[in-house]
C-alpha cells in the first residue's frame, strides 16, 4: 500500500471506526481487519500517528492497531510478517516521535517501542538504547519526558524475558546502564527537593520514572551471588528516603503531590521487596534495616496512622518474605548450613527477640485484626459484598489478608513464643462482653480470629470441646445487634477447629447451633458464614483457616498434616435428624441473596450437602428442583453461576437416581446449551455440562428420545475438545449400556466417523479409549455390532501382524479380533477372506500369521479377563477345522494352559477347578441402594459376557471333543507332540 494512494482510504476508515454509529463502525472495523495482513498498512498507520493535526481519537485508534499488529506480524516467521525494510523504516520513524503532545498517545507509543525492543533489541535495533540515553539528556523538556517514559517501558519489557540467553543480555545491559540510571535518579530527586514549588510535580514524575528503571535493573539485572557497589549504595539510601518521604507527606497540602509522593514511596518499598525476592543472598546486609523499618512504622504506637494502606501492606509483606525465604533457613544440621543462610538466620534470630515477638503478636491481633468502621459500614450497606471471601493474591494488596498471612507466618516460625501470647489474650477476653460495648466486641472478635487462624498451633493448649459447649454456644444465642459480629466470628472459629479438635460427640450440638444462625430473621452475613461453615469446615472436613490464600505454602503445610479427617469425621446418621431444617434454611438463603457470587456459594453448599447425604435428600429436593429453572433463566449473563447450577444438578441427579428421569425435560436443554461448541458459553459450561450429561445417562432407567437427540452435540465435542475426550467416551459408553440398539440405529455412522477421525492424530491413551468403545459394541450386540466398525478392522489386523504397539494398545487390538472370533465367527471368517484377497494371500496364511503374532504378544496382556478372552477365542478356532490352526495346535494349547493357571482355583487340595471369573446370577444383583442404574446395567451385561459366562476348562474340553470328531485319531497324535510340561499340565486340568 502506498501512502499517496491508500493513505486517505485508511484515514477515512479509521475515522469511521471511531464513529458511534454502528452502521459505520462495523464495516470500518471489518475493512481494517482485512488490511491487517497487507504490506504497507502499518507504515500508513504510523504516518497517521505522527500527524499531530489529525483528531486525537483517530490517532489513538491508529496506534492501538499498530501495537496489536506488532504482536501478530513483527516476528520474522509469523504469517504475513512485515518485511525487514518496512520494519527498519518504522523503527527509524518511531525514534522521531518523542515530541508527542498527547500523554495518552505518548504512553502507547512508548509501549509500542517496548514491544518491538523486546523482539529486536539489542541485536536488530542496536541504536535504540544509546538514542534513548541521549534523548533523556536533551534540552527539550518534552523530548526528555517522552524518552524517559520510553526507557522505562523498554527496560521493563527486556527485564520480563526469562530465557537464559536473554537474561545474560539483560545483565550485560545492566552493567552498562546501572550507574547512569542511579545518577539520573539521584539528580531527579535532588532537583525535586531543591526546585520551586510549581516545578515539584514535574521533577517528581521524572524521579518516579527513573526509579522504575532503576528498580528493574537492580532486581533483574544483577546476579544474586555478586555484590554491586552501586546497587548496595542505592539500597542503603532507600531506607532514609522512605523516612524522609513519610514525614514530608503530612506537610504537603497539594493532593496531586501527596498522590505522587505516595506513588514514589510505594515504589521504594517495591524495590526492597523485589530485591529480597530475586537476590536474597545479596539482600542479607539489608535484612536488619528492613525489619527495623517495618517495626518502626507498622508496630509502634507513635507512628500509628502515618502510613496509607498500600505502604503498610508492602512493609508487612517485606517482613513476611524475609521470614518465609528458604534462602534464610539453616539446614536441619547447623553444621551443614552454608555461610549465607546461617548469617541470615542469625540476623533474624537476633532481631526477633521474645519481647519483640510478643509486641508484634499483640499488635497484629489488637490493632490490625479488629473490624474497622469502614468494614462495619460495608456490612450494613452491602452484606453480600462483605461476605465475599478474598482469594488468590489479595494478601499482596489488602491489609487484612496481608496481616493474617503475616500472623500465621510469625506463629509458625516462633510458636513457642507466640502461643502463650494468644492464650493470654483469650484469658483476658473470655468474659461475656456487654452487648452495648462495641469496642470490646470488636476486640474479642479479633482475638477469636487469631485463635481460629492458629488452630493447628494451639492444638495442645486449648480444650475446644469444653470451650465450645461452656462458652461459645452461649455467645451464639445472644441476639443483640452488635453481637452479630461475635456470632459470625464464633461460627467461623468453630469451623476452623472442627477438623482439628472437635470430637464427634460435639457434632450434633454444632448442627443444632447452626440452625438458628441460618434462619430468615438472622443477619445475612451471619447466615452466609454459617452456610459456608457447614460446607467447608464440617461436611468437607478440610480446614480453611487461611481462606484468603488456599495456595499459600503455610496452608499447604497444615493441610498436608490434617486433611485425613475428611472421610471419618462426618457421619450421615448424626446429621440426618437435622437435614430437613438445614436444607430448608439453605434454600431460603439461596432465594434471599441477590448477588451472583453469593448464589454460587450457597449453591455449592447445597450441592455438597446433596452429595454427602445422597439418597436421604430425595424427600427434600423438590423445592430446589422447582427453583433451579428460573434461576437458570435469570443467570443468562453469569456463566460461573450457571456452572454452579450444573454442578448442583449433577449431585441432585445422583441423589435422586432413577427418579431424576422426570427432570429430563429441563436437564436435556441445559446439556444441549452447555455442550454446544458453536455457542460462546460452552467455554465456561462445557466441562460441567458433560459431567451432568454423563450423570443423567447413568441414572436414567431407559433411553428417551430427548437423550438420543442431544447426542448430536457429541461429534463436534470429540473433534474440538481433546481435554474432555475421556468424559465424552464415558458418555458414549453410557449410551451403549442404556440402549445399544436404538443408539446405534440413529448414530452409528456419526460414531464411526468421529472415532475414525480421532485415530489419525491421537496418543496411545486415546486409542485405548476408542478400542474399548468398539469392543463394548461387539460385546453388547454380538450380531449387529461387529458390522458397525467394519472399516476399522483391516487397520487393526495390519497393526497386529506388522507393528510393535504400545502394550495396552496391542492388548486391545487382540481383544477386538478375539471378540469377533468368539461372538461372530462367521463375520470373522468373511473378514479374513476379504483381508486375504486385498493382501493377495490365502486365508490360512492370514490366520496363521495372526495366531503367531498373538502368541508372541501374549505378554502384553495383563488383565485376567483379556487373557481368558484370548484363550476362549483360541479354543473356538480349534473347532473350525482350519489347517493353520491345526499346524499351531501346540501354541494354542500352550496359551490355553497358561490362562487356565491364571483363572482357575480350587477350594480344597484335590477339589475341582473353579473359574473365578465366571459370574453367577447372584453376582449381578446389587445390594447397595447407592448404585446407579448404570452400575446395575454393567453388572447385568457383564454376566452375559462369555468371559464371565463360560468356564474355560469346560469350554476347552468341549472344543477338543469337536476337534476329535473332526480329526479323529490325529488329535491323539497332536496331543503326544505337545511339550511334556504343557501336556502334563493340560492333563491335570482336564481330569
Amino acid at each position: 500500500m502506498e501512502m499517496d494512494t491508500d493513505g486517505m482510504s485508511v484515514l477515512h476508515t479509521l475515522t469511521l471506526a471511531c464513529s458511534q454509529n454502528s452502521h459505520e463502525l462495523k464495516p470500518a472495523e471489518q475493512q481494517l481487519k482485512e488490511w491487517e495482513s497487507r504490506p504497507g498498512f502499518y507504515s500508513i498507520l504510523l504516518s497517521v500517528v505522527s500527524d499531530h493535526s489529525l483528531m486525537v481519537n483517530v490517532r489513538w485508534l491508529a496506534v492501538l492497531y499498530l501495537k496489536n499488529g506488532v504482536d501478530r506480524y513483527w516476528r520474522r516467521h509469523a504469517p504475513n510478517a512485515l518485511t525487514e525494510d518496512e520494519k527498519t523504516n518504522m523503527k527509524h520513524r518511531l525514534q522521531g516521535l518523542f515530541t508527542e503532545p498527547v500523554p495518552q498517545i505518548a504512553t502507547q507509543i512508548s509501549v509500542l517501542i517496548a514491544k518491538i525492543a523486546r523482539l529486536d533489541c539489542p541485536h536488530a535495533w542496536s541504536d535504540l538504547l544509546p538514542f534513548l540515553l541521549n534523548a533523556v539528556k536533551a534540552d527539550d523538556t518534552l523530548v526528555q519526558d517522552r524518552a524517559l517514559l520510553t526507557l522505562h517501558h523498554v527496560i521493563k519489557a527486556l527485564a520480563s524475558k526469562r530465557l537464559a540467553c536473554d537474561r545474560k543480555v539483560f545483565e550485560q545491559l545492566t552493567a552498562n546502564l546501572l550507574d547512569f540510571a542511579h545518577e539520573m535518579f539521584n539528580a531527579h530527586m535532588h532537583a525535586f527537593q531543591s526546585c520551586a514549588p510549581h516545578e515539584s510535580s514535574l521533577w517528581l514524575d521524572k524521579a518516579i520514572l527513573s526509579l522504575k528503571v532503576l528498580r528493574k535493573l537492580v532486581s533483574h539485572g544483577l546476579r544474586d551471588n555478586t555484590s554491586n557497589e552501586t546497587s548496595n549504595t542505592f539500597l542503603s539510601s532507600v531506607f532514609s528516603r522512605i523516612d524522609d518521604f513519610i514525614n514530608a507527606i503530612f506537610e504537603q497540602k497539594s493532593a496531586d503531590l501527596v498522590s505522587k509522593r505516595e506513588k514514589l514511596l510505594t515504589l521504594l518499598t517495591k524495590v526492597l521487596l523485589d530485591s529480597q525476592e530475586h537476590r536474597p543472598d545479596a539482600f542479607i546486609p539489608f535484612i536488619e534495616p528492613s525489619l527495623q523499618l517495618c517495626v518502626k512504622y507498622c508496630f509502634h504506637p507513635d507512628t500509628e496512622g502515618l502510613l496509607y494502606e498500600r505502604l503498610s501492606v508492602n512493609m508487612l509483606n517485606l517482613m513476611r518474605s524475609i521470614l518465609r525465604s528458604p534462602s534464610y533457613r539453616p539446614a536441619k544440621n547447623i553444621e551443614d548450613t552454608k555461610p549465607n543462610p546461617l548469617q541470615a538466620h542469625k540476623v533474624k534470630m537476633a532481631f526477633f527477640t521474645p519481647h519483640v515477638l510478643r509486641e508484634i503478636g499483640r499488635y497484629l491481633v489488637l490493632n490490625y485484626f479488629p473490624l474497622t468502621s469502614e468494614d462495619l459500614q460495608c456490612w450494613d450497606d452491602d452484606p453480600e459484598e462483605f461476605s465475599c471471601e478474598e482469594s488468590g493474591d489479595s494478601w499482596k494488596f489488602s491489609i487484612r489478608p496481608c496481616t493474617e498471612n503475616l500472623f500465621l507466618t510469625v506463629v509458625k516460625e516462633f510458636r513457642e513464643t507466640l502461643a502463650p501470647v494468644i492464650l493470654d489474650l483469650v484469658k483476658e477476653h473470655q468474659h461475656t462482653v456487654d452487648p452495648s460495648d462495641l469496642h470490646a466486641i470488636l476486640t474479642k472478635d479479633a482475638v477469636y480470629s487469631a485463635v481460629g487462624q492458629s488452630s493447628f498451633d494451639l492444638y495442645d493448649d486449648i480444650d475446644f470441646d469444653n470451650w465450645f459447649q461452656s462458652q461459645l454456644v452461649n455467645e451464639l444465642q445472644i441476639k443483640e445487634n452488635h453481637y452479630r459480629i461475635l456470632r459470625r466470628r464464633v461460627i467461623w472459629l468453630v469451623g476452623c477447629w472442627v477438623g482439628v479438635k472437635l470430637s464427634a460427640e460435639m457434632r450434633p450440638l454444632l448442627y443444632q447451633s447452626l440452625l438458628p444462625l441460618m434462619q430468615h430473621g438472622e443477619d445475612l452475613v451471619v447466615r452466609m458464614e454459617a452456610a459456608i461453615t457447614l460446607k467447608v469446615d464440617i461436611l468437607f472436613g478440610v480446614i480453611s483457616t487461611l481462606r484468603h490464600d488456599p495456595n499459600d505454602p503455610i496452608n499447604s503445610y497444615y493441610l498436608d498434616l490434617f486433611v485425613p479427617v475428611d472421610d471419618f469425621e462426618f457421619q450421615q446418621q448424626q446429621f440426618l435428624p437435622f437435614l430437613p431444617d438445614h436444607f430448608a434454611c439453605l434454600f431460603r438463603l439461596l432465594q434471599d441473596v441477590q448477588e451472583c457470587q453469593s448464589k454460587m456459594q450457597i449453591l455449592h453448599v447445597m450441592s455438597f450437602l446433596i452429595e454427602r447425604m445422597s439418597v436421604h435428600v430425595r424427600p427434600h429436593a423438590h423445592v430446589l428442583v422447582q427453583y433451579l429453572p428460573s434461576l437458570w433463566q435469570e443467570s443468562e449473563d453469569h456463566n460461573m453461576l450457571r456452572c454452579a447450577i450444573l454442578t448442583t444438578l449433577t449431585n441432585l441427579v445422583q441423589g435422586l437416581g432413577a427418579e431424576s428421569a422426570g427432570l429430563q425435560s429441563f436437564l436435556v436443554p441445559l446439556i444441549r446449551v452447555s455442550t454446544d461448541v458453536s455457542q460462546p458459553p460452552h467455554v465456561y459450561l462445557c466441562e460441567d455440562g458433560l459431567t451432568l450429561w454423563q450423570t443423567v445417562l447413568h441414572c436414567a432407567p431407559h433411553l428417551s428420545t430427548d437423550l438420543l437427540a442431544v447426542y448430536s452435540n457429541m461429534p463436534q465435542l470429540i473433534e474440538r475438545t481433546s481435554e474432555t475426550l475421556r468424559t465424552c467416551i464415558k458418555i458414549i459408553e453410557a449410551y451403549l449400556y442404556l440402549g445399544p440398539e436404538d443408539f446405534l440405529q440413529m448414530h452409528s455412522q456419526s460414531l464411526l466417523s468421529s472415532l475414525l477421525s480421532l485415530m489419525t492424530d491421537i496418543k496411545s491413551e486415546g486409542i485405548v479409549l476408542i478400542y474399548k468403545v468398539v469392543e463394548l459394541v461387539i460385546r453388547l450386540l454380538p450380531e449387529a455390532g461387529p458390522r458397525v466398525f467394519h472399516q476399522m478392522y483391516p487397520g487393526v489386523m495390519k497393526s497386529i501382524l506388522e507393528k510393535d504397539e504400545y502394550p495396552m494398545v496391542a492388548a486391545l487390538q487382540m481383544s477386538l479380533m478375539m471378540r469377533l472370533i468368539l461372538h461372530h465367527p462367521q463375520f470373522f471368517q468373511e473378514f479374513c477372506d476379504r483381508y486375504a484377497q486385498e493382501a493377495k494371500t490365502t486365508v490360512d496364511a492370514v490366520l496363521g500369521a495372526f495366531i503367531d503374532a498373538c502368541v508372541e504378544k501374549m505378554d502384553n496382556v495383563i488383565q485376567p479377563e483379556r487373557k481368558k478372552l484370548i484363550a476362549l477365542a483360541f479354543a473356538t478356532l480349534l473347532s473350525g477345522n482350519s489347517s493353520a490352526v491345526i499346524e499351531r495346535f501346540g501354541s494354542v494349547i500352550s496359551v490355553c494352559v497358561e490362562v487356565l493357571h491364571d483363572v482357575s482355583k480350587t477350594s480344597e487340595a484335590d477339589g475341582p477347578f473353579v473359574d473365578y471369573l465366571v459370574l453367577g446370577e447372584a453376582d449381578a444383583q446389587s445390594l447397595d441402594e447407592l448404585d446407579t442404574e448404570h452400575e446395575r446395567r454393567k453388572r447385568e451385561k457383564a454376566r452375559l459376557d462369555p468371559v464371565h459366562r463360560y468356564n474355560l476348562r469346560e469350554f476347552l474340553i468341549d472344543r477338543l471333543r469337536q476337534l476329535q470328531e473332526n480329526r479323529g485319531e490325529q488329535l491323539a497324535i497332536m496331543m503326544n507332540q505337545l511339550d511334556i510340561d504343557v501336556h502334563s499340565q493340560l492333563k491335570h486340568f482336564l481330569q
